[in-house]
């Protein structure tokens, strides 16, 4: 797949379920960033396992609390928690966690998600902020 310029920014998919691999349990992308620069900031109900190739900068995490007693009660956190990542670091993000990503260097980020939720109908995301430069009607790279 070429270069997408999505709502998160960069992207590049290494494995998903439109491409010819024989890999149907995970999904993985690249992003690059330049210093600076932040990925859009969304939430989803799997949960993501980042590598940092190289570069540095930060997340913040919008933790999600939920209640199901008489009715489902979503909230997520008013105030981020906030990770710094340099090359080398892996970054967790929890199912339902509303993330973002922050350059401080040039960056290039490899993620990982278990696709076995969607594939079972559980396919939830919310795209909170797109990355800044996202046109949806011209999403590829330059």
């Amino acid at each position: 797949m070429p270069w997408e310029r999505s709502a998160d920014g960069l992207i590049k998919h290494l494995v998903h379920h439109r491409l010819d691999t024989r890999e149907c349990c995970v999904e993985a992308y690249m992003q690059f960033l330049k210093a600076g620069e932040r990925s859009g900031k969304h939430r989803h109900m799997w949960e993501e396992i980042v590598f940092v190739v190289e570069g540095s900068g930060y997340d913040l995490h919008w933790d999600m609390r939920f209640d199901c007693l008489d009715a489902f009660k979503w909230e997520w956190a008013e105030v981020p928690k906030k990770f710094e990542w340099k090359e080398g670091d892996y970054i967790y993000i929890p199912p339902f966690t509303t993330h973002q990503h922050f350059a401080t260097a040039e960056t290039r980020l490899i993620m990982m998600s278990n696709r076995m939720v969607k594939e079972m109908g559980y396919d939830w995301f919310d795209q909170v902020e797109n990355a800044p430069g996202f046109d949806p009607s011209n999403q590829s790279a330059p």
